[in-house]
């Protein structure tokens, strides 16, 4: 077991000399016995190993659920009553259940492995004074590292050697460029990650330069390792739709027990036989229970995943496509997913001309070709014949600007070959480049930092320049900076192949950002009519933060923007408070991205997560809900998501959210018809046997329509398509239940409807009979004809069993859109309905006139008189639909 480190871990405090001493150790490195000594008491520069769950650990915990709860408690009760083939199609539903949640589950947890993978393998080691390459797993405090252009740093290191180094941190900080580091920094305060110049961080690769590394930290010390570790230790939260499920089942389960009580109850009032009325009590506790609803849930949420495939996202965990359209607040990494993660020329300045362009309206000819031949010939970079890019990103972006205005590196470097050089390093903030031309005339660019430039810049004859020429040229640059842009000068020498850098002629500006995708102001404005926050959360600095969420339309103010050293100083409770007026998070570590999202879950907010970095990934497991980029985001970032989205476009999130929003719709709306049905049932029973009469529905029939008649019009309406307002309303409030907005109404009267359709369905074969023989109406004689007369009762439970169903079918159109009245609905934009309709009339005819199923569900075939009068009949849920609609849109209108 690895012991921590006891040292200062502040390195980036410390000068490397006194790092190097902290650590008793020397650049010739640690001897190899005192190496493997440390190994043995720090333990291998490696992530702790997670142990899995067994695929039967997976299958267990899918059966933790009160629903799950409820359906055993109906198997039970089923093959009590010798009901074996009830059961064992409960038991099916539960196992398929438990089946396509291991599934999902042994598919999600990948995110460690992927942190594993971005370690480096292997690295170059001093070791007992020898150079020597180890597997990286090895290295230990102390050790002394070699990083070159190329390599990937393989551990926590204090530099201790800097040789024009840069490292592309990206990943890890969000800093859309490769850091300049400085083994000479000291930092003289808690400064942040992307801050500290002195330090290195394991799987970050070096891009430029080479240095020297002191390894201070390993294995699960390392910033990766903070990471792993916030990873293991944020728990997974359960969804909105989960929590009030569990909330329905609930209370399903209070209901049933309170049916078994009343119809106790009842019994002892009537003094009839305990043990009979206890087994119907059961009976119809399980009625109350709607078995398909487990199953009906999964299978919209299924269906939702593969339309949201067409919307080029994929679903990793199915319960999130509901949560993304909850979602009241949006948190976005900036780098990648807001922006394009890739550096571009945006302005030019043209001098003597003081003319600053913006890049669309700047030409290539005459003066201006010179700036642009310059920038593109001064550089390292290449852009291939087949698109790859190789280099630092900001001379990308210089060669981007050729490619822009139609000049290619390959054809000036084959008309105008480099001769000479001077490379850029770190203390002149400059680089040179020497051509020839074919004519044997010389010209050499120098490209760099604007005051350095003109520092050694002198006029057309050769004086030094004036301070008013170099305040012109300071005050386009600090133009240009305060729209939080990069600036890059230009100068010339002529006939001079040396590459001195004197005596040179100022060409020109430019400046570069990673600028907004060209989707994203589009789909804030979007977010914004939605009423859903966009959060903008990045490693990169404050002024370039704020001047992309200005842009994109996240701020309006600068006092919206707090910066990563501000939330050092916050507890969680101080951000929590202040968390309501920020919309743009600075300079940020992963830790503190995890606060911001739960800073804004504390006030009620769903909350979702969009990054592609590794520091993203403990703030996307954190959320609500993670989205992940596909192809710029790291295999740690996508295993710690819930959503990927395939095209990297933020504004694919708004589609997705609109998807989620029409799913949650959709499946509350088959929930409340569900119930509706199992209430309508209950209603029947209840109120019949309570009068004292025989059960109208047989245990067969009620199972029937709980999983065949009631799942096909459910399964129909979680696949309704969007209305064209939905993403014009605010997100719905995460405490409101199914029931909530008219939802308990709406299941109460049309279950009641579908019970008083059905119970006097029940009654009319007795009450004809009655009626025909001259003989009073009356409880007792209904009984007497029931319980004497075999057909009588089976015609009863016949027109009992059809009208309950037909009448669901009926319901189930009316449920379709509770708020518009169902002769406006366009039936035709859900063909399924249509379908689930006709097979479920279908099979309800075929129960009755098919004789082999008549028999076994103990039904009587029907004329085509009592087809047609019982077909009217179930027809009243729509018009009682009708009338529900026009009384709950008058009673809203005068709440208002």
């Amino acid at each position: 077991m690895s012991e921590t480190l006891e040292i200062a871990p502040a390195f980036e405090k410390l000068s490397f000399p006194d790092a190097l001493a902290q650590l008793d150790t020397t650049k010739k490195g640690l001897s190899n016995e005192e190496a493997a000594a440390r190994l043995e008491r720090y333990g291998p520069n490696a992530f702790e190993e997670e142990k899995r769950k067994s695929i039967l650990a997976m299958f267990l915990s899918q059966l933790n659920d009160p629903m799950i709860y409820i359906l055993f408690a109906a198997t039970l009760v089923s093959a009590f009553l010798a009901e074996y083939t009830d059961a064992i199609i409960i038991v099916a539903i539960i196992v398929i259940n438990a089946v396509v949640g291991v599934v999902q589950e042994n598919n999600a947890e990948k995110s460690l492995e992927a942190l594993k993978k971005m370690a480096s393998p292997n690295a170059a080691v001093r070791r007992g004074g020898r150079l020597v390459e180890i597997p990286a797993a090895e290295l230990v405090p102390g050790d002394i590292v070699i990083l070159e252009a190329g390599r990937i740093v393989p551990a926590d290191v204090r530099l201790v050697e800097s040789v024009n180094l840069k490292i592309e941190e990206s990943a890890l900080t969000g800093e859309s460029v490769p850091v300049e580091k400085d083994c000479e920094f000291v930092a003289q305060s808690d400064v942040g990650i992307g801050d500290r110049l002195n330090m290195a961080y394991l799987s970050t690769g070096v891009s430029y330069g080479r240095g020297l590394g002191l390894v201070c930290a390993t294995g699960m010390d390392t910033e990766m390792g903070r990471i792993a570790r916030m990873l293991k230790e944020e728990k997974e939260t359960s969804t909105p739709l989960q929590r009030k499920l569990v909330g329905l089942s609930k209370v399903l389960g209070v209901l049933c027990l309170v049916v078994c009580a009343a119809l106790f109850g009842v019994a002892l009032l009537q003094g009839r036989d305990l043990m009979e009325m206890l087994l119907m009590a059961i009976s119809l506790a399980v009625a109350a229970i709607p078995e398909g609803l487990p199953a009906i849930v999964t299978i919209v949420l299924a269906l939702g995943v593969q339309r949201m495939v067409k919307v080029n996202t994929i679903v990793r965990k199915l319960p999130s496509v509901e949560t993304l359209g909850s979602v009241s607040v949006v948190c976005s990494d900036k780098t990648g997913t807001l922006t394009q993660n890739k550096m571009t020329v945006t302005s030019v300045y043209t001098y003597p001309d003081d003319r600053l362009w913006y890049v669309d309206d700047f030409f290539y000819e005459k003066d201006n070709k010179l700036l642009v031949d310059g920038f593109v010939l001064c550089t390292d970079a290449w852009i291939d014949s087949e698109g790859s890019r190789i280099g630092d990103p900001t001379e990308l972006a210089l060669l981007d600007l050729g490619v822009a205005k139609q000049v290619a590196k390959d054809d000036l470097e084959r008309m105008m070959p480099r001769v000479n050089e001077l490379s850029f390093d770190s203390d002149r903030k400059m680089m040179t480049t020497v051509h020839r031309y074919s004519s044997g005339a010389v010209i050499a660019f120098t490209k760099g930092a604007v005051d350095n430039i003109l520092q050694h810049c002198v006029t057309q004859d050769g004086k030094p320049l004036p301070p008013d020429q170099s305040r012109t040229i300071l005050a386009a640059a600090s133009e240009m900076a305060g729209d939080a842009l990069r600036v890059l000068a230009l100068a010339v020498k002529r006939d001079d192949d040396s590459a001195t850098e004197e005596g040179l002629t100022f060409v020109g500006l430019v400046g570069m950002i990673d600028p907004p995708r060209p989707e994203a102001p589009g789909a804030v404005e979007g977010f914004k009519e939605a009423s859903i926050t966009t959060v903008m959360i990045t490693g990169d600095h404050r002024d370039t933060a704020y001047a992309i969420a200005k842009q994109i339309g996240i701020v309006d103010d600068p006092s919206q923007v707090i910066s990563g050293d501000q939330l050092s100083r916050m507890t969680q409770e101080e951000l929590n408070a202040a968390v309501p007026s920020l919309r743009v998070f600075a300079r940020v570590s992963p830790e503190h991205k995890v606060m911001i999202v739960k800073a804004f879950k504390s006030h009620g907010h769903i909350v979702s997560m969009t990054g592609d970095g590794v520091n993203d990934a403990p703030s996307l497991k954190a959320a609500d809900i993670g989205v992940a980029m596909g192809i710029t985001g790291t295999d740690v970032s996508k295993g710690a998501a819930d959503m990927i989205l395939t095209d990297d476009n933020f504004a694919t999130i708004r589609l997705a959210v609109r998807e989620g929003r029409n799913i949650y719709n959709n499946i509350r709306e088959s929930v409340l018809y569900l119930l509706s049905s199992n209430l309508g049932e209950v209603f029947t029973m209840f109120v019949s046997i309570s009068i004292g009469l025989l059960s109208p529905l047989r245990a067969i029939h009620i199972l029937w329509v709980n999983l065949i008649t009631d799942s096909l019009p459910a399964l129909a309406l979680g696949v309704d398509p969007p209305e064209d307002h939905i993403m014009k309303q605010p997100p719905r409030d995460s405490k409101a239940g199914i029931f909530s907005d008219g939802g308990m109404s709406a299941a109460i009267i049309f279950g009641i409807t579908i019970g008083a359709l059905t119970l006097a369905a029940y009654l009319f074969e007795p009450v004809r009979l009655l009626l025909e023989q001259g003989a009073p109406i009356t409880i007792e004689g209904i009984d007497k004809l029931l319980t004497g007369d075999p057909e009588v009762y089976r015609k009863a439970q016949t027109f009992a069993f059809t009208t309950l169903g037909i009448s669901q079918l009926f319901n189930a159109l009316g449920f379709k859109k509770l708020h518009k009245s169902v002769f406006a609905v366009n039936h035709l934009q859900n063909k399924m309905m249509i379908f689930a309709f006709a097979i479920g009339f279908g099979l309800q005819i075929a129960l009755t006139e098919v004789p082999a199923l008549s028999e076994l569900f103990e039904t009587t075939q029907l004329s085509l008189q009592e087809w047609l009068v019982l077909t009217a009949w179930c027809t009243v849920p729509l018009w009682i639909h009708e009338l529900y609609r026009i009384i709950r849109s008058h009673l809203v209108k005068t709440a208002r």
